[in-house]
């Protein structure tokens, strides 16, 4: 599927209208319904296959955060051959309380993966955790860049912002 093809289909598949409120505590009118277009396969694949050409270098294994990252993250690995972890919001505290599942961390060149970017607040958070840990952490990648100040907000904590597609795009995707 071409660039032009999977915007208007992300667009028409998980654009929704009414009244949302963001994680970041914005409200908003209309919303991209990521978990629509994650749970359609073609489209995921899809998806990760633009997003492949994409990857951040060098990189030693790709940060999917919980919960929309984790179905990108998982699909890009494979089409990447990229290792990939699966990390939590907070580490969980049974088991063996990990911060992320999939592998080491410290000594790490990672680039973070999520669905949307509004604000970037969890993505910031997210980064922090894994440079607390050692990981090197300087990309993230996203499917949709909503353009709320999520890319200026990541340059501020030196996290380069590398949207799939940006709200302005899936718009026009669609006349």
């Amino acid at each position: 599927m071409n660039k032009a093809d999977l915007a208007q289909a992300i667009y028409e598949t998980s654009h929704i209208t009414g009244e949302f409120r963001l994680r970041s505590g914005q409200m908003s009118h209309e919303y991209f319904d990521k978990y629509l277009f994650e749970a359609d396969p073609v489209l995921l694949n899809a998806i990760t296959e633009h997003l492949v050409a994409m990857i951040p270098q060098p990189v030693d294994a790709l940060a999917g955060l919980e919960m929309g990252g984790i179905p990108i993250v998982a699909m890009l690995s494979q089409l990447s051959h990229i290792p990939s972890l699966f990390v939590r919001k907070q580490a969980k505290p049974y088991g063996t309380c990990k911060l992320a599942e999939g592998g080491e961390i410290a000594g790490k060149r990672l680039v973070i993966i999520e669905d949307v970017v509004t604000s970037g607040g969890q993505i910031k958070l997210s980064a922090q955790d894994l440079r607390a840990l050692g990981a090197t952490v300087t990309d993230v990648m996203c499917v949709i860049d909503r353009e709320a100040g999520g890319r200026a907000s990541l340059e501020a904590d030196g996290l380069q912002l590398h949207p799939l597609f940006t709200m302005s795009e899936l718009k026009q995707s669609v006349g």
